[in-house]
């Protein structure tokens, strides 16, 4: 039997990415998102190699998680790689001029959609004594930039929460891996700019960002490397950045 993987956030960027190479290495996917015409899409997509589980999916709802991730169906239920990848940032201002409904979207997305996430599915993982959770982290959670307030603080939240779950998770040999991008054009900016596609645009003007395949293959080789090895933390930066504020740009 194939193993089991599950992806939030699975429709767009680094999550759809991931469910792809995950089903190119021989996973059965659970893909989950909010927007279920393009769950659907990847679902028919990922159903020419492999066997997938869409679960139309907001994290930030626990309820909904506990009942749709907590009650897997038996075929379903012993996931041995978890992805979160469910995450966003909302608004670029300075801490005095924030809109708190931005505030709520990131913490409820980044942190508690994490907690509730890794609440349904390590209890089993650490019963098996089987599985790798990766949590998708950020530069952001390493180093603060100008008007990045909250959704740095969000992504230093996942950071601490990947070490902590490392050392609770460690006496039942489940892997944990934080991967910390930089820059990767995805939808990432037009969200945060709230649907304006030029200033999503000019934040990857002038130089090679990242692409979702980019961290899919980062992960993948997490996954690929022998039983006894966990990389802990991987930050993942464009050649032409060099942490969250220094960009070379022609």
């Amino acid at each position: 039997m194939k193993p089991i993987a599950l992806v939030t956030g699975a429709t767009s960027g680094i999550g759809r990415a991931t469910a792809i190479k995950l089903s190119e290495m021989g996973y059965r996917l659970i893909i989950a998102a909010r927007r279920e015409d393009r769950l659907n899409d990847l679902k028919a997509l990922l159903s020419k190699t492999t066997e997938v589980l869409s679960i139309t999916l907001d994290v930030r709802d626990r309820k909904a998680v506990e009942e749709s991730l907590g009650h897997l169906p038996e075929e379903w239920a012993a996931v041995e790689v978890l992805v979160n990848n469910a995450g966003l940032a909302a608004g670029l201002e300075p801490i005095q001029d924030g809109d708190p409904d931005d505030w709520d979207r990131m913490i409820d997305t980044n942190v508690k959609g994490l907690l509730y996430v890794t609440k349904a599915i390590a209890p089993g993982m650490c019963s098996r004594k089987k599985g790798h959770i990766f949590n998708l982290g950020s530069i952001a959670g390493k180093q603060v930039y100008a008007n990045g307030n909250v959704y740095c603080a969000s992504k230093h939240a996942v950071n601490a929460l990947s070490q902590g779950m490392r050392i609770d998770m460690l006496p039942y040999g489940v892997k944990v891996t934080q991967i910390c991008p930089g820059a990767v054009e995805t939808e990432f900016s037009l969200v945060r700019f709230h649907g304006d596609q030029h200033k999503a645009d000019n934040v990857y003007t002038g130089y090679e960002p990242l692409t979702g395949n980019d961290i899919a293959d980062c992960i993948a080789s997490a996954l690929s490397l022998p039983q006894n090895i966990c990389i802990n933390d991987m930050v993942v930066m464009p050649k032409s950045q060099a942490n969250s504020m220094y960009f070379y740009k022609q």
